[in-house]
């Protein structure tokens, strides 16, 4: 249990720095009041816990420390749905409903979408 552990907590910080990392490149050449960043990073992270999770069922892989690892470890601490949460609510604190509810929207579409699409590419 403490190795699984430890390879959550591995991907987990790999993850979370990239989440960083994505929100400083994407502040650079994108200031709007749409939180771009989040979504971007969810749609990336639902797209790789798609493609990781296809690749290792291809490989039976399923219950590898590599699963652990990319899904649970990095794609935990990549994606961002807390942030999520929050950033709609300061939206609609804001009176920017529209836009809140076209980020929901548009989160979860082409957040199911990624998925799908990344269960598709890994085969």
């Amino acid at each position: 249990m403490l190795k699984t552990i430890l390879y959550i907590a591995a991907g987990g910080a790999i993850g979370s720095v990239l989440r960083y990392l994505t929100t400083v490149v994407v502040s650079k050449f994108w200031s709007n009041h749409f939180p771009l960043a989040t979504f971007i990073t969810n749609f990336l992270g639902c797209f790789l816990i798609g493609l990781f999770f296809g690749l290792l069922a291809k490989n039976q892989l399923e219950e590898s420390n590599l699963k652990w690892f990319l899904v649970t470890g990095f794609c935990g601490g990549y994606t961002t749905f807390s942030a999520f949460g929050l950033e709609n609510y300061n939206l609609f604190q804001s009176n920017n409903s529209l836009l809140a509810f076209g980020y929901i929207a548009m989160s979860i579409i082409l957040g199911l979408f990624a998925v799908w699409f990344g269960l598709q590419f890994s085969k």
